[in-house]
């Protein structure tokens, strides 16, 4: 296994080092807009504890992150009055992973709505201001 790098994106997000649009926080975790979104309120739900991705992350760290993911799923699919969700989570670069510090993907799903292919694109903070809005209400209810 590769060295965690703590100067990956998500790393620099803890750290405050980077913006980030917050929807949930908690002891262990973040969730936070992805800012390259495959459909509407996109969200990534990030551990605290280092760990480059679910294969190396500590037994312990995993509890209180899918806790925290069933939390923030129920609060994206109420908030943006979503069908479903699809949760993704990506190990390794053959298994799709791009930044290497553990999250997980919550993705609104709607019937016969595709996913937007990943092209790169980062969305307008705005748009992100306005989802993240909608969630963080959701939450709070």
């Amino acid at each position: 296994m590769a060295d965690y790098d703590p100067e990956n994106v998500f790393a620099k997000i803890l750290r405050d080092e980077m913006p980030s649009q917050k929807v949930y926080e908690d002891d262990a975790t973040i969730a936070i807009m992805d800012v390259m979104p495959r459909a509407d309120g996109h969200v990534l739900v990030i551990p605290k504890a280092a760990s480059r991705n679910v294969l190396e992350m500590d037994a312990a760290d995993l509890g209180p992150l899918f806790a925290a993911v069933q939390k923030v799923a129920l609060g994206v699919k109420a908030g943006l009055g979503a069908e479903g969700v699809t949760i993704q989570q990506f190990n390794e670069t053959a298994g799709g992973q791009v930044v290497f510090h553990t999250h997980v993907h919550i993705l609104p799903r709607w019937t016969d709505i595709p996913l937007k292919p990943h092209t790169g694109q980062m969305e307008k903070p705005e748009v992100l201001a306005a989802h993240a809005e909608r969630i963080r209400a959701a939450l709070e209810s």
